[in-house]
């Protein structure tokens, strides 16, 4: 299974009914957003990634969306496997060190670091 978030961007007069739209296509589930932006966040998941493109393209077609463009992708089994090699003991403690911000090495991902 694949999760995506979505950034949905329309005119900020527009955004009341872009949201109910969105809430109403059950394409998606709305999180969050910025009426003043015109900036909504969904998530939408796809057994594959032709799916959830195909889903991207649906939203692009609600009316008044000016665009639906797809921020993050997870796959739930890539998320599963690397969480079963973390030590969140270890991951846990090492957050909680008292550590100045010029000591702490950042991998830009869990996957750049295991």
């Amino acid at each position: 299974m694949n999760i995506s978030s979505i950034i949905v961007k329309t005119l900020p007069k527009n955004y009341d009914a872009v949201w109910l739209n969105l809430k109403e296509s059950d394409i998606c589930e709305v999180h969050f957003g910025d009426k003043e932006k015109g900036i909504i966040i969904v998530t939408i998941e796809g057994e594959s990634v032709e799916e959830e493109i195909e889903k991207v393209r649906i939203l692009e077609e609600i009316p008044f969306v000016i665009s639906a463009d797809m921020h993050m992708s997870y796959c739930e089994e890539e998320l599963d496997k690397m969480m079963k090699n973390i030590d969140f003991e270890k991951t846990v403690k090492e957050l909680n060190e008292d550590k100045p911000i010029e000591k702490i090495t950042y991998f830009g991902s869990l996957k750049g670091k295991y």
